[in-house]
């Protein structure tokens, strides 16, 4: 089949956490026998940023941020079998929502694939008209990264058609094990940009640890820190770029994942990061959210903690030896059951069993 995708950046991860869920779910897709088209704006610095040229297993059109050229875009993407519009692009998000939809008179299945379904389901519910809520049940699908049943539940009590969860997962082409780098060595690395929903938990899950244990070192990626006030056992590195991912996981003792507010409120939400650190064998310490054992075993292959407290007993007690084969143990789960060729062929059968089935019965 051919996909047209309308989403932020496939080619850069500039202030873009889901350019690796767009990144692995299309080459997997590609490697399937599918033809994929992804158009992004050419907004907010990103291909000033770029992490990458444009790949051979997709086709990418820049346009800039107008209305005309969104029209041209959409025109433009006639040409596939399937339209995707993905959350937050960043610019002309509601337009494309809504213009989008107008492909379907065309004979066009029109998916909207949520990259951020607890925030989404949040505004919707709690914004009086906002626009979206109008448009959920003319989708012919919703896709979101994550989950589970509450945000299933959630979009169905909104009329969605049908949804279901595409997890993030990992792409072993792109994270694995290297060697480690002594300017990441640490006891605990925290890479993520600076968010307002999210902001509460850093500070406690990750800066007031570093200030209680002085004698450890830590490290700060990701954009829009660089105001904040940081104790000095803390390395701030700014964006970190793809290239050095694996790297920044494989280096120190541990990786922190803090999850968005709403996301850990709905759980089943595994951030993107969370697969990546697994694939370069990291040990992760992740704060706790409903649906943690359904992607990895707690304790063995993750460590999870309730508060920052939790979080300082665990990185106290976390010897070289114990980190290395919970980041061992993760390697192997990631592998064996959440890569990216996993998730395309999962995703396969659902558009079969939702798009076409129909069709092909008539």
């Amino acid at each position: 089949m051919k996909f047209a995708f309308f989403g932020s950046s496939l080619v850069s991860a500039y202030w873009n956490g889901a350019a690796t869920y767009y990144r692995g779910i299309i080459r997997a897709l590609h490697e399937r026998g599918h033809q994929i088209t992804f158009y992004e704006p050419d907004a907010y610095d990103r291909q000033k940023n770029r992490d990458m040229e444009d790949p051979g297993w997709a086709v990418i059109k820049v346009y800039q941020p107008s209305e005309n050229e969104v029209s041209q875009a959409l025109e433009d993407a006639l040409h596939a079998d399937v339209i995707i519009k993905t959350s937050g692009v960043g610019v002309f998000d509601e337009l494309l929502e809504k213009e989008v939809l107008k492909l379907k008179l065309r004979d066009k299945p029109v998916i909207f694939w949520d990259v951020d379904a607890p925030a989404t389901l949040d505004r919707v519910n709690h914004t009086a008209g906002d626009y979206f809520k109008e448009l959920i049940p003319q989708y012919d699908l919703i896709l979101t990264y994550g989950g589970g049943n509450p945000v299933v539940n959630a979009y169905k009590k909104l009329g969605a058609k049908n949804c279901y969860p595409v997890y993030n997962a990992l792409d072993p082409l792109t994270h694995h094990p290297v060697p480690k780098e002594d300017r990441f060595r640490a006891d605990l690395v925290f890479l993520g940009n600076r968010l307002p929903d999210r902001e509460k938990r850093v500070e406690e899950f990750f800066l007031l640890v570093a200030e209680q244990m002085p004698e450890a070192r830590f490290i700060l990626g990701g954009n829009g820190w660089h105001d904040k006030g940081l104790s000095s056992n803390i390395h701030y590195l700014g964006h970190v770029f793809t290239r050095d991912h694996n790297a920044l996981n494989c280096s120190p003792k541990a990786i922190l994942n803090i999850s968005r507010d709403s996301m850990a409120r709905y759980g089943f939400s595994p951030a993107t990061r969370v697969f990546e650190a697994a694939g370069a064998g990291a040990c992760i310490i992740t704060d706790y959210w409903i649906g943690i054992d359904h992607f990895f075993e707690p304790g063995k292959e993750i460590l999870v903690a309730a508060s920052g407290a939790e979080v300082k007993e665990i990185l106290s007690g976390l010897t070289p030896e114990k980190a290395a084969a919970i980041g061992q143990a993760a390697l192997k789960k990631v592998l064996a059951e959440h890569t990216y060729k996993h998730r395309a062929a999962e995703l396969d059968q659902i558009l079969q069993q939702e798009l076409f089935a129909s069709k092909a019965a008539v």
